[in-house]
């Protein structure tokens, strides 16, 4: 591989860095009203896309410990956004699923969240965005194999 590609890989992740850190802030301010936190939003979009799982499995689809996790399927439940279900595939280990409250207020947040995103980066072409959403996938998966 040559050095001005890895040049310009580290120049995309100079970027992606601060990008994630401030989007975070952006999010969690709109998640504040709702008494929710960015983890708990991870966690309703993980069910949303993927139906119910167990908190062990949410953990491996965010990339984050099982404990982290419990503690914010924890708050969800609580909060009346998501419920135990019993596992057909296993006695001990619970499925976490939305329940209709959940689903409505994931639902509000992603219609939310692409309002406010549609309008972002107005030089930046669709054909742009996608060539920019494929590598920064394969960058993560890359990544990911190295840690």
């Amino acid at each position: 591989m040559s050095q001005r590609r890895g040049v310009a890989l580290y120049e995309v992740l100079r970027h992606v860095r601060p990008l994630v850190l401030n989007s975070a802030r952006v999010v969690e301010a709109t998640l504040r009203p709702q008494g929710l936190t960015v983890g708990m939003r991870a966690v309703l979009e993980v069910l949303t896309e993927h139906g119910p799982a167990t908190a062990p499995a949410l953990g491996e689809l965010l990339d984050l410990p099982r404990q982290g996790v419990q503690r914010h399927v924890n708050d969800l439940i609580d909060r009346g956004h998501a419920e135990r279900r019993v596992n057909p595939a296993h006695r001990r280990s619970v499925l976490i699923a939305l329940t209709p409250t959940g689903t409505a207020v994931i639902t509000k947040i992603r219609d939310d969240e692409l309002h406010r995103l549609a309008a972002l980066a107005p030089e930046c072409t669709l054909a742009e965005i996608t060539t920019a959403a494929k590598v920064l996938g394969a960058l993560s998966r890359d990544v990911r194999r190295q840690s």
